[in-house]
């Protein structure tokens, strides 16, 4: 089980700029929806955005801490289309 703080505090290691909301899918804290709003995204790809999440999720997704992980990542201007 991981918290909410805990996921945004992984993620704003790589992405300090970022807007994080997680969301616990199923209730036990492992099942996790991630939204991830950041510049740092500019210029990437969906698939480098994701791996770039995945990266500062490695040490709860190693730990199993987190099992599932469903990410949505765009940048600031995205989000506000």
């Amino acid at each position: 089980m991981i918290s909410a703080e805990t996921v945004t505090t992984f993620i704003r290691q790589i992405f300090p700029d970022a807007a994080v909301t997680v969301i616990d899918k199923t209730g036990t804290q492992d099942h996790l929806i991630v939204r991830v709003t950041s510049d740092g995204f500019v210029d990437k790809n969906l698939l480098d955005r994701h791996r770039m999440v995945y990266q500062a999720l490695a040490v709860p997704m190693k730990d199993g801490r987190i099992h599932a992980l469903e990410i949505s990542a765009r940048t600031k201007a995205e989000a506000e289309e």
